[in-house]
């Protein structure tokens, strides 16, 4: 039976900051940029040569004759996404079979200025409204840009880093999104993406000496980033866990190490010797003294450790007795209502004349032993009595703690309770995903909700996953667009509880009932300010002194009153990590962005490199890398997906332009035809820009007639630059990655499919108008029916699959989905940025499923299968006339198109 659907639509909600952050450019906005601003700025952090003692690796001398030099370049907003807006969309459609509006002013959370302050990049005096951020590049310069362009020196409260664990770099990495089992010294394995190709050859070409120089570069510009309460937890495997502890004293000082954790990931099965089960948090705190620290528990278990002692039972009717072996193996056999408890010394060191008297009990004397006095006084030690928590054990008085007087044991530094990433609720989706719960309690222990969380190894997204979870603003960074694209779908599509705001009418209202004022009146505006934290649950720490110095004990209470009594003056401790939840809301992730360096961030010229891994650097003369290029060029033509279609090269030679690296001829039709090609960075990605110088040298002259621009990754704007030339064809080319991994891969590899030309999406645009029973109808796109109707009409964009050029008769024709991991529609594109209105998923996975379930007695079947469809949900006609389409396949690779509708 189908199930009735709600009257009143729930909210979906999500967690909204009041900070600001700095303004920068997003993508279309690039031109704005002033010159000096796109120019990198060299920052420079002093080495200190004299600590002592000191960690030495081979180069280490050379780099520290010198500061560590980082360019602060400028980052780029790629992608707005407001999670919310997405399920909401989802909503209407599911309501009326079709979106009513272009969502205007939806966005309005990223910005909040008008447009000639929005252009006013880094010195806007407010900044923008708090979005969190997905950053694809080195992290390195990213920390460095955001510490210096961006003013984020200073403002970071904890820094979650997961680097590489050994000197094995397959397995750190992940080539598709379909593909997690990855083995380690497996050709077929190894990253293929260049910014990851770069960070192995600087982590990995002198072995462990050059990881320490990239560890160290890291975490200096990540000390800068710290507040002065701030911490940094590095996870590390056994391999190098000695080396970075060492690094960590001399970038952190050794007096600010605050611990190291051991916590389970495996049960230690397979291995010849000794099973090693555990990963290791190194904790350092910015200033030791300083650091921001809540503590946090875990419940006790009768025999468990921190509970092994309670071998008694007080029964339901007050009668005491040890437990028997059957009940210690199997507590469920003690009968409910009982309460476990142990027996503990009354007496503590130190004779004293009033506090070591003989004590009456039962009609029994007990004198204190020699050398000893009683904890409490007398009067304490007879609401003790009163209490019934003293008992006779021989000649000797004891303290009676029942188990649920203090039912939880501070967490200490071995989390033996972790294990590895297998449950439902924390699935598998990275090949390196760290369990979320070494990240929350590292979380938890050491920053607030509204706090600032960095992770510089995004990975799957565990740390922005848990950032979100419980309130914290996070900034994550990857240099694989591959984790990038599956971190961005796992946090668009997350599901988290509500928790109850402290600053809220329900926070308040539960704040009462939980202290007992009820009628108490909250003093400062209601604001829902998520600074000032979650309700938390509370436990009762009750103690001797506690229950020895209670006045409102008295004799003749029962023990239900005594209890409550008790109570009221205990002590109590916060759980930070068990909020107060409201089951019937829904909350999703937040508005955040996706954004990436600037293009010229990774060019292989040394002023961009941090001189301790230019060492790392291969050896060779300028250029070599474009003649490596232009030699596998001539001799493999440029193929696209499909067999026999290749663009041969009659000549091609080097040639000595300013961004073209060679000339040459090809046959087309009987006739020849004039080429240049333009080869991009060897460890980067190709911009606009960088298609436009090239272009508009390649018509300089007697100009070419194609232009042909090879690399191994592409900005997504960059399809739409090569529409722009007249005459000029403009080719780009997608160079095959092993080009960059060396001879072995490149021998496997073969010259069949080294150079592909990069597809762009086929879509098909449709204008259809709602029907009578409000599902969509198409309609005839005259010119005639179009004018009159355009009120009426909303439109659909269908995704064919992605376009291949024939370079052997010129034409291009669609080729199949398969590849396409999920893509994007902004259904009112204003040319300042893109915003993903429309998501949709086209792998065999469903990531909306856990929302699916929570709303299923509100949005269709139908509605929901839109989000996992190549054709969209009908949207209005957007106000600017334009749309923007984006395209990401299982590698994370990126295009863009924009239509006039």
């Amino acid at each position: 039976m189908a199930r009735k659907k709600k009257d009143t639509p729930t909210p979906i909600e999500s967690v909204k900051h009041k900070d600001k952050r700095a303004n920068i450019p997003t993508e279309e906005l690039r031109d704005f940029v002033a010159e000096y601003e796109k120019s990198p700025k060299t920052v420079l952090y002093p080495r200190d040569p004299s600590l002592d003692p000191q960690l030495v690796w081979k180069g280490k001398d050379e780099q520290d004759a010198q500061p560590l030099e980082v360019p602060a370049v400028p980052i780029y907003i790629q992608e707005k996404i407001k999670p919310s807006a997405i399920i909401e969309d989802v909503r209407r459609v599911g309501a009326n079979g079709s979106s009513p509006e272009p969502q205007l002013g939806l966005f309005e959370d990223f910005n909040g200025i008008k447009f000639e302050d929005l252009v006013d990049f880094y010195t806007h005096k407010d900044g923008v409204n708090w979005s969190n951020r997905m950053i694809l590049g080195d992290s390195l310069f990213v920390m460095t840009s955001l510490a210096e362009k961006e003013g984020l020196k200073g403002k970071v409260q904890m820094i979650y880093m997961d680097p590489p664990y050994g000197i094995k770099f397959g397995s750190n990495w992940q080539v598709s999104t379909r593909k997690r089992d990855v083995k380690d010294g497996k050709v077929e394995d190894a990253t293929r993406q260049p910014e990851q190709i770069k960070a192995f050859r600087d982590t990995w070409e002198l072995g462990i000496h050059s990881y320490l120089a990239y560890m160290r570069d890291r975490l200096v510009v990540a000390r800068e980033l710290l507040t002065e309460t701030g911490s940094i937890f590095v996870q590390i495997g056994d391999e190098n866990v000695h080396l970075v502890r060492c690094l960590m004293d001399e970038v952190f000082g050794s007096d600010n190490c605050t611990g190291m954790i051991a916590f389970a990931t495996t049960t230690g099965r397979g291995s010849t010797l000794l099973g090693q089960i555990c990963d290791y948090l190194i904790w350092y705190a910015k200033d030791r003294e300083r650091v921001k620290y809540r503590q946090m528990y875990s419940e006790k278990e009768r025999g468990e450790p921190g509970a092994a002692r309670y071998d008694n039972v007080e029964l339901p009717d007050g009668t005491r007795r040890r437990l028997t072996p059957a009940e210690k193996a199997t507590p469920s056999l003690v009968p409910a209502g009982s309460r476990f408890f142990s027996t503990d010394q009354i007496t503590s060191a130190g004779e004293t004349a009033t506090g070591s008297g003989p004590v009456e009990f039962n009609g029994r004397i007990f004198q204190c032993p020699s050398g000893l006095h009683w904890k409490t006084t007398v009067d304490g030690m007879a609401r003790l009595m009163k209490c019934n928590r003293i008992v006779a054990e021989g000649n000797l008085l004891r303290y009676v703690r029942f188990i649920d007087d203090f039912p939880v044991n501070p967490l200490n530094s071995v989390w033996l309770d972790i294990g590895g990433v297998q449950s439902r609720t924390d699935p598998k989706i990275y090949v390196v995903q760290t369990s979320a719960t070494a990240i929350e309690r590292c979380l938890l222990m050491t920053t607030d909700p509204g706090d600032l969380v960095l992770d510089p190894a995004c990975g799957s997204g565990t740390t922005a996953y848990v950032a979100e979870q419980w309130g914290r603003r996070w900034i994550t960074i990857d240099t694989s667009r591959v984790a990038i694209a599956l971190a961005r779908t796992r946090l668009m599509s997350a599901k988290y509880p509500y928790y109850l705001l402290a600053d809220s009418p329900e926070g308040i209202k539960k704040e009462r009932e939980i202290t007992g004022l009820v009628g108490a009146q909250h003093a400062a505006p209601v604001q829902n300010d998520i600074k000032k934290g979650f309700v938390y649950k509370r436990v009762p720490h009750i103690t001797l002194k506690s229950i020895a110095n209670n006045p409102d004990t008295k004799e003749g209470m029962t023990r239900e009153q005594i209890d409550a009594a008790i109570a009221r003056h205990a002590e109590t401790e916060t759980l930070y990590d068990q909020p107060y939840e409201d089951s019937k809301r829904i909350r999703v992730c937040g508005p955040f962005t996706v954004e990436s360096l600037s293009p010229h961030r990774v060019l292989a010229a040394d002023v961009e490199q941090p001189s301790s891994e230019r060492e790392a650097a291969k050896a060779g003369g300028p250029g070599q890398f474009e003649i490596m290029i232009l030699e596998n060029l001539k001799k493999a033509g440029v193929q696209n997906t499909i067999k026999n279609e290749r663009l041969v090269f009659d000549r091609l030679e080097p040639y000595a332009g300013v961004y073209l690296h060679g000339e040459g001829e090809y046959t087309e039709g009987g006739k020849p035809r004039r080429v240049a090609v333009c080869i991009g960075p060897e460890h980067g990605t190709v911009g606009p820009e960088l298609v436009k110088e090239a272009a508009k040298e390649a018509v300089k002259g007697i100009g070419f007639d194609l232009l042909v621009v090879c690399g191994f990754a592409f900005d997504p704007h960059v399809s739409e630059e090569t529409k722009q030339y007249g005459k000029l064809t403009v080719l780009v080319a997608r160079m095959n990655p092993d080009l960059a991994m060396g001879d072995q891969l490149l021998k496997k590899t073969g010259a069949g499919n080294l150079f592909m030309v990069f597809g762009e999406p086929d879509i098909v645009i449709e204008r259809v108008k709602a029907a009578e029973d409000g599902r969509p109808r198409r309609v005839a796109p005259t010119k005639k029916e179009m004018a009159a109707e355009k009120d009426a009409e909303q439109i659909v964009v269908e995704i064919k699959g992605v376009d291949v050029y024939d370079p052997t008769t010129g034409q291009i024709r669609s080729h199949s989905t398969d590849d396409i991991a999920c893509w994007f529609i902004d259904t009112d594109y204003n040319g300042e940025s893109f915003f993903v209105r429309h998501a949709h998923f086209c792998g065999a996975d469903q990531p909306y499923d856990k929302l699916k379930r929570a709303l299923r007695a509100e949005i269709d079947e139908s509605a929901w299968a839109s989000l996992y469809s190549t054709r969209s949900r009908p949207f209005a006609t957007p106000s600017k006339g334009k749309i923007a389409v984006k395209v990401i396949n299982h590698y994370g690779d990126e295009v863009m198109k924009i239509y006039e509708v």
